[in-house]
């Protein structure tokens, strides 16, 4: 349950860390799950589904940095205005391609493969908690250790942080601004298209109407409660992973549904006070 958020939430890292908050992430991640399906279903590959669904969020996120960046756009608008697009385009080619509503099951679907680690797997424990996941499942964890190496071991993610903290001092310093978000917004289009090919291909074998459910802003979320940086918000995702999880197990003992999946958002809205505070007073601290 922590990978969509995960893999949104490295690339809200990122546009961040070049001071865009890419809110629009929700409906990234929404279109990509909707190409992943269709894809794998017209096609039977499920890395065609997945390649798809990567260069949907590209298209969906060069066009958000365009509205952004080129017209001059608020950026908490244009990221609304993605994701109310995302909810209704795809509601809109359900009906008209699949001719249904709601949502859309075939055995044709091919989901994402799981993998079985063959030494750890026979090992009663350890086997339950590290085998037997989805392959976007490892990946995410990788990429969570890519974006802290690109971010913080490279010219390029030097630059993007600079831009970030100072664009006029970057600009001066012979950097494209523009051109370096826009890059970030690419990068956050390729992690958004993977969160939502894994939802709909991985985590599900559908799609579902709104299926992404507030994850993209979940991820926002984990990255303020991260400090803005890979591995803490990694471990960010992993905290609303669990109370998603807990959640779910806990209406299993009869308590209200209703106030069992309230407990993600709770969590939610409590990371990102703290986050904020955390922020204030961090910027406070440098003014001094």
């Amino acid at each position: 349950m922590s990978t969509p958020i995960a893999l949104a939430a490295m690339g809200l890292v990122i546009t961040e860390q070049a001071a865009i908050t890419n809110i629009g992430i929700e409906g990234i991640m929404l279109i990509g799950a909707f190409v992943a399906v269709a894809v794998s279903y017209f096609t039977g590959s499920w890395v065609l589904g997945i390649l798809s669904s990567v260069a949907a969020g590209v298209v969906v996120a060069l066009f958000m940095a365009v509205i952004h960046l080129k017209f001059k756009a608020d950026v908490f608008v244009a990221g609304i205005a993605i994701n109310l697009f995302a909810i209704e385009f795809t509601r809109f080619l359900l009906r008209n391609i699949f001719n249904t509503a709601g949502s859309f099951y075939d055995p044709n679907i091919v989901p994402i493969p799981s993998i079985t680690i063959p030494i750890i797997d026979k090992i009663p424990v350890l086997g339950t908690l590290l085998s037997g996941f989805k392959l976007t499942d490892y990946l995410g964890i990788i990429l969570v250790f890519v974006t802290y190496f690109i971010l913080y071991k490279t010219v390029w993610g030097l630059r993007i942080r600079f831009v970030g903290i100072h664009p006029l001092s970057a600009e001066t310093g012979g950097v494209h601004v523009n051109i370096k978000k826009y890059q970030a917004m690419i990068l956050s289009g390729i992690f958004g298209g993977l969160a939502g090919a894994h939802l709909s291909l991985g985590y599900t074998r559908q799609f579902i109407e709104n299926m992404t459910n507030g994850r993209g802003f979940i991820g926002v979320a984990a990255m303020y409660f991260g400090g803005v940086t890979p591995i803490n918000t990694w471990f960010a995702s992993l905290f609303f992973g669990f109370t998603e999880a807990l959640g779910n197990n806990l209406q299993t003992f009869g308590l209200p549904s209703q106030f069992m999946l309230m407990i993600p958002y709770i969590a939610t809205v409590v990371a990102i006070t703290i986050g904020m505070i955390r922020k204030q007073k961090r910027e406070k601290n440098n003014l001094l």
